[in-house]
């Protein structure tokens, strides 16, 4: 793999410029990973567009390093150039070892539910910005610019009504979320003990949200489906755990499950024509099914009607003509 000057001046710094380096998969960002090899020594290199969001990782991951948590070792950084040298935790990723076993989903989801009970008793750390209500209904306004619409207007009144929604959550204290939550960002590290058993990866996003969150992020995952049984289990043992009441709680996970499909929907559309990414839309439909299940909680009738008024379903046709039109509108 040939690494971009920046990238290799980097390295050269710190005593890696003799390293192998070979690709690893990216992810819906413009984030690149490199695995690299000197003699019997690994480690990844990050290269980012945003010097920000690596100094976001950093601060994160040492937060959740000093707590117990796995997270990569920050080997060395360079965040105005974008680039970090980090730990290789592997690459026994969670989605990888239940999609060669399913007997596996359920002692696995477990752990990560475990490792969220865990985190949700610590006090997320002051540098981490909320995610409130308004910050929720913003994240679907991506929806106007980007979704196939059936109505402009409904659209404009999915955001507000996100909002509107999300002011009534119940009243419990806001956590750290990572976000990007899901079994590809999750690894297995069964040499480790307790909740440092679950390498975290993909933290850059992290903000102060309600607890329900990454509960949802993890269960209600568009690249795989998680079983009803073991989704309804988690859900169960979490709302336990914490003594809390299932029917708020389950209302709260039913509007956080609908704005992160909103926001998903429109995401994908947009990595397939603005930025050429055309594997992304064959995701939509299983998004769209899980955006639908969670509106149908009756708590959330109004923005049940908007969407369905605001934005095409993405049956075969719209998928095939999004596919025609991939990276037709490039993004600025």
């Amino acid at each position: 793999m040939t690494l971009p000057e920046p990238a290799r001046a980097f390295l050269a710094r710190e005593g890696w410029q003799d390293a192998l380096s070979r690709p690893l998969a990216g992810d819906a960002s413009g984030r690149s990973y490199a695995r690299l090899t000197l003699g019997e020594k690994i480690a990844v290199l990050m290269m980012s567009p945003s010097p920000d969001e690596v100094t976001h990782f950093e601060n994160v991951g040492r937060w959740l390093l000093s707590n117990g948590f796995s997270a990569p070792q920050i080997m060395a950084s360079d965040a105005p150039a974008g680039l970090m040298l980090i730990e290789d935790l592997g690459d026994d990723l969670i989605f990888d070892l239940v999609e060669a076993d399913p007997a596996r989903e359920a002692p696995l989801y477990g752990a990560i539910t475990d490792a969220l009970l865990a985190l949700h008793r610590l006090a997320p750390p002051d540098f981490v910005a909320p995610l409130d209500a308004t910050g929720l209904g913003d994240l679907t306004r991506l929806g106007q610019d980007w979704a196939p619409l059936l109505s402009a207007e409904a659209a404009t009144e999915v955001p507000d009504l996100v909002t509107t929604l999300a002011a009534r959550l119940d009243d419990l204290a806001p956590v750290l979320c990572l976000r990007d939550f899901h079994a590809q960002n999750m690894l297995w590290l069964p040499g480790r003990d307790g909740v440092a058993r679950l390498g975290l990866l993909d933290f850059q996003d992290a903000v102060a949200a309600h607890p329900s969150y990454d509960l949802v992020s993890a269960l209600q995952d568009v690249r795989r489906a998680v079983s009803p049984e073991v989704e309804a289990r988690e859900i169960a043992r979490y709302t336990a755990a914490r003594g809390l009441d299932p029917d708020t709680f389950a209302a709260d996970y039913a509007l956080l499950g609908a704005q992160r499909a909103l926001r998903i929907h429109a995401v994908f559309a947009r990595l397939c024509l603005g930025a050429g990414k055309a594997r992304y839309v064959d995701l939509m439909p299983r998004n769209w099914a899980l955006l639908h299940r969670n509106l149908a909680h009756p708590t959330l009738a109004p923005l049940a009607r908007a969407v369905g008024a605001a934005f095409a379903p993405p049956d075969a046709p719209l998928i095939e003509r999004l596919k025609r039109e991939c990276g037709t509108r490039p993004m600025r």
